[in-house]
C-alpha cells in the first residue's frame, strides 16, 4: 500500500513497507507520511465503501502483501512498519506526518500488538480488554486517548476533532517563537501569515488535552479544543504532525483528483509543508567554547 516520501541530501522518492522492515530507510534524513492507516483497518472505509470494487481490491491486495511478508494480518504488518518508523526517528531521522498518518501511528504503537480491529475487518474480535492494555509510553505525541473500534464509524479515536466543525474548518494561528531560544519551531512556523484558513481531513486536528507534556504546539485552532500543528523530539530525532489532508482543498473527498499545485504558489498552508521539507537541510552552527 504505502505511500511515503523519503528525502536524502540530494533527492526525494517513494518507498514502501518492505524497505522499512529491512531498515533501508536508515540512510535517509526525512520521511513524509500522509493519510496512512497504521492500525490495519484499511482507512476505516468499511462503513461507507465495503461494497465498492476498489475497496475490496485494495483490502485483498493488502492482505496478500502482508502474508508475503510473513504476517497473518495486515494490522501485524503495520505495527512493525510503525515500529520501524519510530526506530528511524530514535536514531536521528526527521518525520513529518499529516492527516491520519499522525494519529494512527500513535494508536498502533500504543496498542502494541493488542487486537483493536473489529471482526468485520480482520475476521476475529477485538481484545475485550484492549482499553486497559494501551501503552502510551510507546507513542510519539498522544496519550490517554480512547480508541473507536466500531467499523461503521469513520474515526480511529478521540484524538481527531473533525466532527466538531459542522462544515466549517475555521482557522488556526501559528505561534511566535524566539530564534535564539527555540530555533527548530521558529524555522517550522515561518510563513507570510500567522492566521491560516483551516482544512479538513480524516484527521482534521488533534485534541489538545490528549497531547503529551513534551509536545510543542506550533499552530492552534480557533475552537479552543484542538491544535493543527505540533512537533516533538524523540531520541536523536524530531517529528512534526500537521492535521488535515490538503491546505488548498478544504473538504477533499474520496475519489477527487490531485490538486493543481501551480494554482496555489502562495498558499500559507502549503508553506508549512515546505518548511518541513526544507528543515533537514538546516544545520546548527557549532557553539564557541
Amino acid at each position: 500500500m504505502p505511500f511515503i516520501l523519503r528525502i536524502s541530501r540530494n533527492r526525494g522518492e517513494k518507498f514502501y513497507d518492505p524497505e522499512i522492515l529491512d531498515g533501508r530507510i536508515s540512510k535517509y534524513d526525512w520521511i513524509h507520511l500522509h493519510h496512512e492507516d497504521f492500525t490495519g483497518q484499511f482507512g476505516k472505509f468499511y462503513g461507507s465503501f465495503r461494497f465498492a470494487d476498489w475497496y475490496r481490491q485494495q483490502t485483498t491486495q493488502a492482505q496478500l502483501d502482508a502474508q508475503k511478508l510473513g504476517f497473518k494480518k495486515v494490522s501485524q504488518l503495520k505495527l512493525e512498519v510503525a515500529r520501524g518508523i519510530k526506530k528511524f526517528v530514535l536514531e536521528g531521522g526527521f518525520l513529518f506526518a499529516m492527516c491520519s498518518a499522525a494519529d494512527t501511528l500513535d494508536i498502533a504503537l500504543a496498542a502494541n500488538g493488542t487486537d483493536i480491529v473489529s471482526s468485520e475487518i480482520d475476521g476475529d474480535p477485538v481484545d475485550p480488554l484492549f482499553e486497559s492494555k494501551l501503552d502510551f509510553s510507546q507513542s510519539f505525541a498522544f496519550q490517554n486517548f480512547k480508541i473507536i473500534s466500531d467499523p461503521m464509524v469513520y474515526e480511529y479515536s478521540d484524538i481527531d476533532v473533525s466532527n466538531n466543525y459542522m462544515g466549517d474548518p475555521g482557522t488556526f494561528k501559528l505561534f511566535d517563537f524566539s530564534a535564539k531560544v527555540d530555533p527548530i519551531p521558529t524555522m517550522l512556523t515561518q510563513d507570510h501569515r500567522n492566521v491560516i484558513d483551516g482544512f479538513f481531513g480524516q484527521t482534521t486536528a488533534f485534541r489538545k488535552n490528549l497531547l503529551k507534556p513534551s509536545v510543542t504546539i506550533m499552530g492552534e485552532n480557533n475552537d479552543g479544543l484542538s491544535v493543527k500543528y505540533l512537533r516533538g523530539d524523540l531520541g536523536k530525532g524530531f517529528f512534526s504532525f500537521y492535521g488535515g489532508h490538503d491546505p488548498a482543498d478544504v473538504s477533499h473527498i474520496v475519489g477527487e483528483g490531485p490538486t493543481k499545485l501551480e494554482l496555489h504558489k502562495n498558499s500559507p498552508g502549503y508553506r508549512i509543508i515546505l518548511n518541513n521539507i526544507l528543515f533537514p537541510a538546516a544545520k546548527k552552527k557549532e557553539k564557541k567554547t
